[in-house]
């Protein structure tokens, strides 16, 4: 199978306008010091152009604003999306069943499509429903009464627990837990801590994709609930009765309080966390290890602990490394002035 493709073709794929040879076909993609002669490249600012005379890439993904080269160009809005395009279609395969594992265990009343690839030592529990061109990694233990939409990835070691519905071409990175109970508990006059059961589920969206051993809490009551969209980092903790907005962003080790809930485009850098029982807005944009006190409106840039509006918070980083050298300056100059009172109260 002939897998290279004609610059003309990936220019209409990334909606960019061609200079050179339209018929020339590139095998892969490489950074800059890597491609070779059959393979695109490209480069994100324009003031990296230069680098591609150095490089012996057959062709490169540009800036609109890239005049010329000596090799074909193909001028784009964002280079760096467009390189996600023409990845995602190079590496794009056909789903070849393999069937259900002999070492797999499958309960009663499942529903199973009829090209799935479930591997060795897979569990799944009573009444579980798996779309069509669904992967179940080795190890994976599926719940009662949970469903999987069509063109699911799970790979190895992936708990999912009774009653999580998991929408269509959803991913899910090994040793991740989703619907584990919830941390809810009543603590009674002697410091008893009574748990409170956990009676929700959890429900994941269409095209979520959720990175290694995360942890999705399932709902006290109702669901906790990742919509489409949405891409979680390994290391994330969603608590219980959270709902994470459609295309969000959940960056390394963020974590949400229960029932915290944020908006569509929603952006938690590294670290950050919520406190819970908080609304956060549309397109809110919080930075690394930041935590958020409180709701926020619509398209708030947050950042510090507690977090507060991004502006301020790097200005005052700015000036917390320099906090040594103004005390020292303003020790300097109370002396100065006691020296200055004295005299004054001489004379």
């Amino acid at each position: 199978m002939d897998t290279s493709y004609s610059l003309a073709e990936l220019a209409h794929l990334v909606e960019g306008e061609l200079v050179g040879d339209a018929e020339l076909r590139v095998r892969g993609f490489g950074p800059l010091d890597e491609a070779g002669p059959e393979d695109l490249s490209f480069i994100v600012k324009a003031d990296m152009s230069g680098a591609m005379a150095e490089s012996e890439a057959g062709a490169f993904l540009v800036p609109r604003s890239v005049e010329q080269s000596g090799k074909p160009i193909i001028r784009v809005a964002d280079p760096y999306l467009a390189s996600a395009l023409v990845l995602n279609k190079m590496l794009a395969r056909p789903f070849v069943p393999t069937g259900i594992h002999p070492s797999a265990v499958v309960g009663e009343g499942c529903r199973i499509g009829e090209q799935v690839s479930i591997g060795a030592q897979v569990v799944l529990g009573d009444r579980v429903s798996v779309g069509e061109r669904v992967s179940i990694g080795p190890g994976t233990v599926i719940g009662n009464d949970v469903t999987i939409g069509d063109e699911c990835i799970f790979k190895a070691h992936v708990t999912i627990e009774h009653g999580t519905e998991i929408g269509a071409r959803v991913s899910i990175s090994p040793g991740t837990v989703i619907g584990a109970d919830g941390f809810g508990y009543a603590t009674d006059a002697s410091g008893i801590h009574v748990k409170r059961p956990q009676l929700g589920i959890v429900r994941i969206g269409d095209d979520v994709e959720i990175g290694a051993n995360c942890c999705i809490d399932r709902a006290t009551f109702g669901v906790t609930w990742i919509q489409a969209g949405t891409k979680i980092d390994n290391l994330v903790q969603v608590a219980h009765n959270c709902v994470v907005g459609e295309h969000s962003l959940l960056v390394a080790q963020v974590g949400l309080s229960g029932s915290t809930s944020l908006g569509h485009h929603a952006v938690f850098a590294g670290q950050s966390s919520t406190t819970g029982h908080q609304v956060i807005g549309d397109r809110v944009m919080v930075a690394g290890q930041s935590a958020v006190h409180g709701d926020q409106p619509d398209g708030a840039r947050l950042g510090g602990s507690p977090a507060f509006e991004a502006k301020q918070y790097f200005k005052a980083v700015s000036v917390f490394s320099r906090l040594p050298e103004l005390a020292k300056q303003v020790r300097f100059l109370s002396k100065e002035l006691d020296r200055i009172k004295e005299r004054f109260d001489k004379t």
